[in-house]
Order: structure tokens, then C-alpha cells, then sequence
């Protein structure tokens, strides 16, 4: 579940509160489809409103029949499902050497793909604006008019998300300021979300369902994303947690290390710095302990229920990082006697291409009504 009121993406208003409701559990409902009186028990709104609701959603080919299903009494009721394929949404992930866009339909499943490299260097934003189009127009281009709901870009922070506004990208100083959202959209002419690529990819994990608990009760988790930097997206009580300023999930720059080594924000002993410089000499086992030792203060600090990895880096070698973090994590319970044991840690769904369907869902939450 994620957060319903917790706006920010600047997305037209394409439909009604209640239109969204009965649209996010048509989407829920799957293929097999909901009745109208199903509809009318979990929205809350009267038979008649989701009549009238239902039948706008069909005339607008969002919704259609999907069969008979027996009642307890009277006649057999008819059953609704979402139309995947009657809307999509372009996600980019913008990295500092490589771009990913994924085109997904109404369900996030991802329909087409394409990815490039790319040498951002010391370029200005001009440049990564140039590469987010280049790779999004031809996806967008094999959608039919009206269809292409908007396109979502992810990418390292820090930045602005109501705003789409980039500030001191690490590793991109020169960016700040930038309007990456209004650039974007002044070249696709559709809307568009930018957020940090942590974010989307924790956004897209808690729409697929992840951390959800048996009673249906959000629950929380901390997705940690290595790749050619290292950040995290937190999800708390179902919704994405981006803080005040956008800021949160700034899990690289936490210093371990005082006097360490020199940190690309300027810092020295960020965990950030240990990792790569570990991975980068090919200790693998080493990136996972300091990733772990990160990880450890995450959970002690938010007490979440779930650590998820993901990323270039963990997708390469999964079983290494995924046992590195769950040792780190086991001794501290053990220490503290916590109940319940250790946090448990797994890979991502998604793989490589997590962050760019999760920037395609940052576009689908406002038809859904999911803001993340």
C-alpha cells in the first residue's frame, strides 16, 4: 500500500477522487475483475455512483467486462476489469554513465525497453536532458495519441520533487537549480515527475506489493540501491518517506569512518566512499560488511521490518551482498537480543530495471490515486 493523500507529483488531474478509487481496485482486482457491489462495499460510495463511474471508465475503454461470477442470491453479477494496454507511461533512470527507460502499461508491466550508455562527465544538465528524451521519444512515439500518460524521471539526488528542481547532484555540482521536470516536459510535451532514483524504485517495490504484512498492514522497508553510488528509498507505514526537502534516503553520506577516505559530497568516511573503493579493488565481501554496517544503522535508527538490495552492483553478485548485510544485521540482534531476530534482508525485485519502472509509477500514482 502506499500513501493516497501525500501529493507532490505535479501530474494533471485526470479524473475524480472516487473515479481513482474504483480505478486502483479494478487495477488491484486483476484479471479476474470486480462486481459493481464490490466496487460499492470497499469505496464506500453508493450502487449508483459506481454505475455511473464504471460506465464513464468503459465509454473511455479504462474498464470492461470480464465475465459472470455466481451471487449468494438473485442473478449472477457481471464483473469489471482495468484495461492495461487503454494507458501508459514512459520511466527513465538517469544515471552517471548510462540511461534506462522502460514503457509500461496501466499494470507497470513493462511493454518495451531501452538503454544506452552515456558520458554525463563534467556536461551540463542541457545534456542529461538530451539523453532522458532521446531514449523516452522513441517509446513514447509507439503509443497512440491521447494513451502516453506521462514520462517519470529518476535520478540521484539531491533534488526538489514537487518542484523537479535538481540541487547539488552528488557528483554534478554544476546542475544545481536546474528544472529538470519543466525541461523534460517543455521537449515531450506531456507531464512529467522527477524523483531521486531510490525513491521511484521504493515506490515501485511497495506498489508491487513488497513489505506488506498478512493483515493487509503497511509495514516498512529500506531499499538500498549500489550501484555507481549508493542511496536508499524508505518506505514507512506504506508511503514512501522523502522528507521535508526531499532530503531523506542520504544513506551513502552517513560517515563511518572519521578521517576516511574523501567522499564525493566532500565528507571523508562516508559509507558511499568505503563501498565503492571496496568494490572497485574487487572485495566484493568487504562492500557487503560496510554496506551492512550502513544498513545496521538504518535499522536502528527507523526499526523498519524489511531491507531489500538492489542495483548494478548487488544485481552482479546478489548472494554475496545479501549474505554480507544479513551477517551484519544478525550479530547486532544477537547483541541486543532483539526480538524477533534479525531484520531479514533479500534482493529487490525488479533487477536492473527496478528504478526505471519505478519512475513509470511515479506517473501512474496520479491515475491510481497513489502518490507514493
Amino acid at each position: 500500500m502506499v500513501n493516497r493523500t501525500n501529493g507532490g507529483a505535479n501530474l494533471l488531474a485526470l479524473r475524480s477522487h472516487n473515479a481513482t478509487l474504483v480505478l486502483d481496485l479494478l487495477r488491484g482486482a486483476g484479471e479476474e475483475g470486480i462486481s459493481r457491489l464490490e466496487l460499492a462495499e470497499r469505496t464506500g460510495l453508493t450502487p449508483q455512483a459506481v454505475s455511473k463511474i464504471t460506465a464513464r471508465l468503459r465509454e473511455e475503454g479504462l474498464a470492461a467486462e470480464a465475465g459472470r461470477r455466481a451471487s449468494t442470491g438473485g442473478k449472477p453479477r457481471t464483473v469489471l476489469r482495468l484495461v492495461p494496454e487503454a494507458g501508459h507511461a514512459v520511466g527513465v533512470q538517469l544515471d552517471r554513465d548510462e540511461v534506462r527507460a522502460v514503457l509500461v502499461d496501466l499494470i507497470g508491466r513493462i511493454v518495451a525497453e531501452r538503454r544506452a550508455g552515456v558520458d554525463l562527465g563534467r556536461a551540463g544538465a542541457d545534456a542529461a536532458v538530451d539523453a532522458v528524451v532521446r531514449e523516452a521519444r522513441p517509446l513514447a512515439g509507439g503509443v497512440r495519441a491521447g494513451a502516453l500518460l506521462g514520462v517519470g524521471v529518476a535520478l540521484p539526488g539531491p533534488l526538489d520533487h514537487v518542484r523537479g528542481v535538481l540541487h547539488r547532484v552528488t557528483g554534478f555540482p554544476q546542475w544545481e537549480g536546474f528544472p529538470l521536470r519543466d525541461a523534460v516536459a517543455a521537449r515531450m510535451g506531456v507531464p512529467v515527475v522527477v524523483d531521486k532514483d531510490t525513491n521511484a524504485a521504493a515506490l515501485g517495490l511497495a506498489v508491487a506489493g513488497e513489505g506488506e504484512g498478512p493483515e493487509e498492514a503497511a509495514r516498512s522497508f529500506a531499499y538500498l540501491h549500489l550501484g555507481t553510488g549508493l542511496g536508499a528509498g524508505l518506505v514507512i507505514g506504506g508511503a514512501v518517506h522523502r522528507g521535508a526537502r526531499t532530503g531523506a534516503g542520504e544513506f551513502g553520506h552517513q560517515v563511518i569512518q572519521l578521517d576516511g577516505p574523501r567522499c564525493t559530497c566532500g565528507d571523508r568516511g562516508c559509507v558511499e566512499a568505503l563501498c565503492l573503493a571496496a568494490v572497485a579493488r574487487g572485495d566484493l565481501e568487504e562492500a557487503a560488511r560496510v554496506l551492512g554496517a550502513g544498513a545496521s544503522n538504518l535499522v536502528g535508527l527507523l526499526d523498519i521490518d524489511l531491507v531489500l538490495l538492489g542495483g548494478r552492483t548487488v544485481a552482479a553478485a546478489p548472494d554475496v551482498f545479501v549474505r554480507g548485510v544479513a551477517d551484519v544485521l544478525e550479530a547486532r540482534a544477537r547483541r541486543e537480543g532483539a526480538v524477533g531476530g534479525a531484520v531479514p534482508v533479500r534482493p529487490a525485485r525488479g533487477g536492473e530495471w527496478g528504478v526505471a519502472a519505478g519512475a513509470a509509477q511515479l506517473v501512474l500514482g496520479g491515475v491510481f490515486g497513489r502518490h507514493g
